[in-house]
């Protein structure tokens, strides 16, 4: 299987690199409006463009992405959104092509298997139509990972230094990625038994040593050095608040579904639940490509995968206890934070589905297949798309005055309008008795067989402007005096 006679100059990582490129273009290609937290982000580097950098610290405070998109702009003239749409889709493709190198490495035939699962995988392949920090920070981890594994082999500080480096780039797209420097730590615990060992670990925390120093000579020296993004990370893992987050969320489950003797276990079910349910997620979120895992001897990839793949597995550790921590502290999770898992578990991925096609070549068969289907899934919908949006944007531009008093349900409606992507207080709340009459003008979607507004319009004398509805029924209603 997958013996295909392929030009030499086509590598599996070049294959990756290119067919990830063409995976993004059609999926791109069937985009009607940007995602919330896309316009988000161009409409800071918009008024980045209009004002200063310092205005994008206002807006966000993490905009490290959207400065890259202003500066992109400035030095090229593309436009924003389209420059967006190129890097997402360039570092994608980057790390694509950096996980089947990683993979081939050490996996022997293992690159254009590599590069179906990676290719196929839904955990992050849907996610190719969108404008995401997500992208930035995959591509600079995984390159970190990447040097990583080399410096484990070749030593030496430039691939110390660059493992690093790549760590701290990681992090101005999504904060997380700092966690990625005790996992380039705990690669070499093993080695402090000798002086040599003490010289590797001071390689490879060099970095993150100096940042700290720095930071504390800076807080000594009385600079200012409050970020509200880097607090917000420090307060998800202390462990006190942690700890009173899960305690009460026990409590909670008690008092709703337990009765008062079986109180006591409320702890280890919630525990075990969100254990669960993590881990359903990542197997789910695998698609086919789970199915070998099942098969029991394709579980010495997992064996093969610590001792060949360290960096890698202990990152997946790591990432998925603070994963763990984020469903306590916030009380949700989503597949798009998921999706790392499933990207640092493409070698075992791949090795587990090369032991399965070996044994059962016919069911290997037939999970390329469905890979392939899946493959396309990933990138071609048939959902009908949010054109409704885009003309209640063209209604609202030509009918009202920027300075009205105008509540988005979805403030991507205000983006599309040119009216920037206004803060919002939730639906409940603006229609609240309290609150409606601070609003001139309600922009509200409604879904197919909703009717529970005619109430609120007769109680607060309003009534429907204007509407807009897309071939699946979903309207935007302007609703007004």
């Amino acid at each position: 299987m997958l013996a295909v006679e392929l030009p030499k100059w086509l590598s599996p990582a070049r294959m990756a690199f290119f067919a990830s490129l063409f995976l993004s273009l059609i999926a791109i290609a069937g985009t009607v409006t940007v995602g919330k937290d896309a316009a988000l982000y161009l409409h800071i580097s918009q008024e980045v463009i209009r004002q200063s950098p310092a205005v994008a610290f206002e807006l966000f405070n993490w905009p490290w992405f959207s400065l890259l998109l202003a500066v992109t702009h400035r030095l090229s003239g593309v436009p924003l959104e389209l420059a967006a749409y190129l890097w997402c889709a360039f570092l994608m493709a980057g790390t694509c092509a950096l996980l089947v190198s990683i993979t081939q490495r050490y996996v022997a035939g293992g690159g254009y298997w590599a590069c179906l699962v990676v290719l196929s995988m839904p955990a992050f392949n849907h996610l190719r139509s969108d404008i995401l920090r997500e992208f930035g920070f995959w591509f600079f981890s995984v390159l970190a990972l990447w040097r990583m594994l080399s410096w484990l082999e070749l030593g030496g500080w430039l691939q110390a230094t660059l493992a690093q480096l790549a760590v701290a780039v990681a992090a101005l797209f999504r904060i997380e990625a700092v966690f990625l420097f005790p996992v380039l730590a705990l690669c070499v615990l093993g080695d402090l038994k000798t002086r040599q060992g003490w010289l590797r670990l001071f390689q490879i925390t060099s970095f993150s040593l100096a940042g700290i120093v720095t930071v504390g000579l800076l807080a000594l020296s009385g600079h200012a050095l409050y970020q509200p993004r880097v607090d917000y990370v420090v307060s998800l893992i202390d462990p006190q608040v942690f700890l009173a987050r899960f305690n009460l969320m026990a409590a909670k489950f008690a008092e709703v579904a337990l009765e008062k003797y079986s109180a006591d276990e409320a702890r280890q079910i919630v525990f075990f639940g969100l254990l669960l349910t993590l881990t359903t997620k990542f197997f789910a979120l695998c698609g086919p490509l789970a199915l070998p895992l099942l098969y029991r001897p394709g579980w010495h990839a997992v064996t093969n995968y610590w001792r060949q793949f360290r960096p890698l597995a202990w990152a997946w550790l790591l990432y998925f206890c603070m994963l763990l921590i984020f469903f306590v502290q916030e009380r949700f999770i989503n597949s798009r934070y998921v999706s790392f898992l499933n990207l640092l578990a493409v070698p075992v991925l791949t090795m587990a589905l090369i032991s399965f096609a070996k044994r059962f070549p016919r069911l290997g068969k037939m999970i390329l297949i469905v890979a392939l289907l899946v493959m396309l899934h990933n990138v071609v919908s048939f959902n009908p798309k949010k054109t409704h949006y885009l003309e209640a944007a063209a209604w609202l531009s030509q009918n009202t005055n920027p300075a009205d008093a105008i509540f988005y349900e979805d403030s991507r409606l205000a983006y599309y309008a040119g009216r920037g992507y206004p803060s919002m207080p939730t639906r409940a709340e603006a229609m609240s008795p309290e609150h409606a009459r601070a609003f001139r003008y309600f922009v509200l979607t409604v879904k197919p067989g909703d009717t529970s507004l005619q109430s609120w319009m007769t109680a607060q004398h309003k009534q429907v402007l204007s509407q807009f509805e897309n071939r699946k029924g979903e309207r935007v209603v302007v609703i007004g005096d």
